[in-house]
């Protein structure tokens, strides 16, 4: 079983950065691939980014291309997404994710959630 707790989440003004972190619990962490996913107000769930359990290559959504970067701390059980030049349409709740076998953009892959953090970018 892995237990996931997201943080560093807030408000921010567009234009600024935030990063998120994701602990794990357990010793199988390094074994999981990890993703973000992110769920606007009256949306549905959408990919952000992930990042392979064995040679921490990346992929991300198209439109977080370039101002996201995942990354990973096997040692500390943690997945960051660090965020930068926010826009208001990056609002929403966001999630991590782990999934005991490859990477996936596909959230109904992912094993275990995280419960969410709150992620808002004013205008």
């Amino acid at each position: 079983q892995v237990q996931l707790v997201e943080s560093g989440g807030g408000l921010v003004q567009a234009g600024g950065s935030l990063r998120l972190s994701c602990e794990a619990s357990g010793r199988t962490f390094s074994s999981n691939a990890m993703g973000w996913f992110r769920q606007a107000p009256g949306k549905e769930r959408d990919f952000v980014a992930v990042i392979s359990r064995n040679d921490g290559s990346t992929y991300y959504a198209d439109s977080v291309k370039g101002r996201f970067t995942i990354s990973r701390d096997n040692a500390k059980n943690t997945v960051y997404l660090q965020m930068n030049s926010l826009i208001p349409e990056d609002t929403a709740v966001y999630y991590c994710a782990a999934r005991r076998r490859g990477a996936s953009i596909f959230g109904y892959e992912y094993n275990y959630w995280g419960q969410g953090t709150q992620v808002t970018v004013s205008s």
